[in-house]
C-alpha cells in the first residue's frame, strides 16, 4: 500500500557541493583561529587585551558557525499526497479539528484582523460538522465578543460564497484586497453583494472598537452579553464560555442550509492575585475547554493573525498523521510561518523565507521541526503529556460519537469552571501536561519536551502556504519581536531544558544542535558588539587586529568572510529574496544582534539573579499609516542610542583612520590596517540610512536630535577609554 506521505532528501550534487563549502570553511576559521592564538602581542600596551577580546569573539562565531550546520547538513522535503487519504478515508470517517486562536490586546491585535482570521479558519475544504473554532480572548473585552458575535452572522454568506467558487485564501481581507473585482464575470453581482457585507461588518466592528461601546440595541442578541458588567477589566473577570455557533445543533446552518463549524469565545478568569502564564495558560485553558465541546482528537493552532491561506491544509496534515508506516509516531506537523506584507526589498530583514525553506526543513533532517507557536497539528492526546510507545493507536473517532449528554448551557458551565484561576492548582498542568510554563518560548520548550518523550514531528511545506500572517513594519516592532523569541530561547539554554541536558540519550546530538542555534541567539550580542566596535577603535588608535595584507594569514580571513557571505546572497537569492533585500538583512543582522539579542541577554541575566520577572509583550500588528507609508517606500526608521552610536563610532573612526595613514605617508597595503579598513569601511556603508535618520531626514521616521546627542556623548567617552 502506498504512504500517504513522501519524504526527499534535498540536494543530491547540491548538496555534496555545499558540503565541500563547508568543510573548507571551517577549515578557514581554524586557520584564522591558530593565527589569532599564536599572535598573541606580548606586551599589553601593545593591544593585547583587545586581541585576546578578539580571539575570544571569533572562537564563539566559530563555534556558532559550527551548531548552524546541524540545520544545514541534510535537509529534507515532505510532501502529502491528498488523493490517497481520499482513496482511504471517506469524509465522514476523517476525524474532526479542534482549531485554537488566541488573541490577548484590542489595540495591538484589532477585533477586525482577528475575525478574517477565524473566518478563514471555518471555511477549510472539510467536512464542516468537523472543524471547532475556538476563539481565546485574554483581554477578556465585550468589544471582542462583539466581533466574534459579528463573525458568527457574516459566516453564514461567507461559506456558502467560498465553496461555490472554491476561492483561496479564504480570509475575506485578505481575498478582496486581492483585486477590485471577481477573475469571474458571471459571479460579479453575488461577490459585490459578499464584499459589501464584509466591509459593513468591518465597518460596524472598528466603530465600536473606536467608541468603546457595544450599542445597547445589540447586546439583546445573545445572552453572552449579559456576561459584562461595571466592574470588569482585562486583567480582573469572572471565566467566559459562549457557544456562538454550535455545530451539533441542526438550527446552526449557513443560508443555504449547510452545516456551520461550531465557533466559541472562551475569556478564563483572570484575577490580579494570580498568576495566568500569558499565551501558554491560554491554550491549556483552550485544550481543557474543547475537551468537553468537541473533544477532537487533532488540535490546530494558530496565531490570531495568521489566516488560513491553503483551504486543504488539514488534509495535508492528516496524511501525516494517518499514515500507515509513520502516522503513529507523528506528535505534530509544523508548517512554515509566511508574511504577506513583507517589502520588496525586506528593509528589516524580516522575510522568512530562508528560515522557512532552508532552516525548517534542516532542522526537519535533524530529528524534527521544533513548535513555533503558530501553524501547528497536534495530536491532543500528545499536547497532554502521552508518551511514545510502539503499540500506540489513535482513537480517531473522539469528537464524533452522536449528541452531547449535557445541554449547551450546562456544558459551556462545565467548561466556565475548567478555566478558573485555582483549577490547576496541585496539578501536571503547565508541567507535564499541556503547554509547559516559565519561559517565554513556551512554545519551543513543549515541542523539545514532546520530542524527548519520543515522539517525531515534521514540517509540512506545501507549494501553496497553509498559513500567511502579518510581519513587523517598524523598527521597533522587528527588535521587540526578536527580543521576545531570543530572550525565550536563551532561558530555555540556561534551564534545565537546554538541549544539551534535557535532550541528551532522548534526541540525537545533531537534533540538540540544531535546537541550540536558536537557544543561542542572545549571547551572540556579545562578541557582536565587540566587533563592531573594537576594531574600529584599533584603527584609529594605531592597534592592528589583523594581518597585513602580504601575510599568508590574510587569505583564510578574506576567503571565509568571502565565501560566508557569497553563500548567503546565493542562498537569499534562491529563495525569493532581492541582492538589496539581501543587503538590508545583513544591516538588520547587526542591528538585530546589538539590540534585539543584547536586551535579551541583560533581561535572561537579570531573570536568572532575581532582578525582574517574566512577561510578555504582544507584537503590534498594525502601524499608523506614516509608519506604512516609510515602510513601502524602503525608508528606515532609527530611534535607538545603540544604532546611532555604534554607526557614528565608526564614521569616526574610518575618517580618524584613514586621515592619519594617508598623512604618515604609509601604504595602505603595508600598514598592517586593511582588513580594519575594509571592516570599518563595510559598517560606514550598512549603516547609511542611519546616518540619513541622523543628519538629512526631517520625517517623523527620523533620528530624533536627543538621541543624537546622547549617541555623541557615548562616541566621546568610547575614544576616551584606551586598548590595552
Amino acid at each position: 500500500m502506498e504512504r500517504m506521505f513522501a519524504t526527499e532528501k534535498l540536494g543530491g550534487s547540491s548538496r555534496s557541493l555545499y558540503r565541500f563549502h563547508a568543510v573548507t570553511v571551517l577549515a578557514g576559521i581554524c586557520l584564522v583561529l591558530g593565527y589569532r592564538a599564536t599572535h598573541v602581542p606580548a606586551a599589553p600596551g601593545e593591544g593585547r587585551a583587545a586581541w585576546l577580546g578578539m580571539l575570544a569573539a571569533q572562537l564563539w562565531f566559530g563555534f556558532y558557525w559550527v551548531i548552524t550546520q546541524s540545520m544545514r547538513w541534510c535537509p529534507i522535503r515532505r510532501r502529502a499526497f491528498k488523493d490517497r487519504l481520499a482513496a482511504r478515508y471517506r469524509d465522514e470517517r476523517l476525524p474532526c479539528v479542534d482549531i485554537f486562536v488566541c488573541t490577548a490586546d484590542l489595540q495591538s491585535e484589532p477585533p477586525s484582523l482577528v475575525m478574517a482570521t477565524v473566518l478563514s479558519l471555518m471555511t477549510y475544504d472539510y467536512p464542516p460538522e468537523k472543524p471547532n473554532v475556538y476563539l481565546s480572548d485574554d483581554g477578556g473585552s465585550i468589544l471582542t465578543f462583539y466581533a466574534l458575535w459579528e463573525a458568527s452572522a457574516f459566516a453564514k454568506h461567507w461559506l456558502p460564497f467560498c465553496k461555490r467558487y472554491s476561492i483561496e485564501p479564504r480570509s475575506p481581507a485578505a481575498y478582496f484586497a486581492e483585486s477590485d473585482k471577481p477573475r469571474d464575470p458571471s459571479t460579479l453581482e453575488e461577490w459585490s453583494l459578499v464584499k459589501g457585507l464584509y466591509e459593513e461588518m468591518t465597518e460596524r466592528i472598528d466603530s465600536a472598537v473606536q467608541s468603546a461601546n457595544v450599542p445597547e440595541e445589540i447586546r439583546t442578541n445573545h445572552k453572552g452579553f449579559s456576561e459584562w458588567n461595571a466592574g470588569i477589566n482585562s486583567k480582573d473577570h469572572q471565566p467566559i464560555v459562549q457557544v456562538l455557533i454550535d455545530g451539533k445543533d441542526r438550527d446552526a446552518v449557513d443560508n443555504e442550509g449547510n452545516v456551520l463549524p461550531t465557533l466559541v469565545y472562551v475569556a478564563r478568569e483572570k484575577r490580579p492575585q494570580y498568576h495566568h502564564n500569558f499565551k501558554a495558560g491560554a491554550m491549556n485553558a483552550l485544550i481543557r475547554v474543547s475537551s468537553v465541546i468537541s473533544n477532537s482528537p487533532i488540535i490546530l493552532n494558530v496565531d490570531c493573525d495568521m489566516y488560513s491561506n491553503n483551504s486543504d491544509a488539514i488534509r495535508d496534515a492528516l496524511c501525516f498523521f494517518l499514515d500507515e508506516e509513520m502516522g503513529h509516531k507523528i506528535a505534530f506537523v509544523q508548517h512554515p510561518q509566511y508574511y504577506n506584507n513583507i517589502a520588496k526589498n525586506n528593509i528589516y530583514g524580516n522575510s522568512p523565507n530562508v528560515l522557512s525553506q532552508v532552516e525548517l526543513p534542516g532542522f526537519d533532517g535533524a530529528g524534527g521541526p521544533l513548535y513555533i507557536g503558530t501553524g501547528c497539528f497536534h495530536r491532543r492526546e500528545i499536547l497532554c503529556g502521552r508518551r511514545f510507545t510502539n503499540d500506540y493507536k489513535e482513537d480517531w473517532e473522539r469528537g464524533m460519537k452522536g449528541k452531547r449528554e449535557l445541554s449547551i448551557n450546562q456544558t459551556e458551565e462545565k467548561a466556565r469552571s475548567l478555566t478558573t484561576c485555582t483549577y490547576e492548582h496541585n496539578t501536571q498542568w503547565g508541567n507535564e501536561i499541556g503547554v509547559k510554563y516559565g519561559f517565554p518560548a513556551e512554545d519551543v520548550i513543549t515541542g523539545l519536551a514532546i520530542q524527548c518523550r519520543g515522539w517525531k514531528s515534521v514540517c509540512n511545506n506545501p507549494p501553496r502556504a497553509a498559513f500567511m500572517g502579518v510581519g513587523p513594519t517598524t523598527l521597533a516592532q522587528t527588535i521587540l519581536q526578536h527580543k521576545r523569541w531570543s530572550e525565550g530561547s536563551f532561558s530555555i539554554f540556561l534551564s534545565k531544558y537546554c538541549p544539551f541536558i534535557f535532550g541528551n540519550g532522548s534526541i540525537s546530538l545533531q537534533h540538540q544542535m540544531a535546537y541550540s542555534v536558536y537557544g543561542l541567539w542572545a549571547p551572540n550580542s556579545l562578541p557582536t558588539l565587540y566587533y563592531v566596535v573594537i576594531p574600529s577603535l584599533g584603527l584609529l588608535k594605531d592597534i592592528p587586529l589583523f594581518p597585513e595584507v602580504t601575510s599568508p594569514w590574510i587569505v583564510p580571513y578574506i576567503y571565509v568572510a568571502a565565501v560566508k557571505n557569497i553563500y548567503s546572497a546565493y542562498e537569499a537569492l534562491l529563495h525569493g529574496e532581492t541582492l538589496r533585500g539581501w543587503w538590508n538583512g545583513q544591516r538588520m543582522w547587526m542591528i538585530r544582534r546589538i539590540t534585539s539579542y543584547l536586551y535579551g541577554t541583560i533581561d535572561t541575566v537579570r531573570k536568572l539573579l532575581g532582578l525582574s520577572k517574566m512577561g510578555f509583550a504582544v507584537s503590534p500588528k498594525v502601524s499608523d499609516e506614516d509608519e506604512s507609508k516609510r515602510y513601502e517606500q524602503g525608508i528606515v526608521e532609527s530611534e535607538y542610542v545603540i544604532i546611532a552610536t555604534v554607526a557614528l563610532l565608526n564614521l569616526v573612526c574610518l575618517v580618524g583612520g584613514l586621515c592619519k595613514i594617508l598623512t604618515s605617508g604609509e601604504n595602505m597595503a603595508s600598514s598592517g590596517f586593511f582588513l580594519q579598513v575594509v571592516l570599518c569601511g563595510l559598517l560606514v556603508i550598512i549603516n547609511i540610512p542611519v546616518y540619513e535618520a541622523m543628519f538629512i531626514r526631517k520625517d517623523r521616521g527620523s533620528m530624533p536630535f536627543s538621541v543624537t546627542l546622547v549617541s555623541i556623548g557615548f562616541v566621546m567617552l568610547a575614544l576616551s577609554v584606551p586598548l590595552f
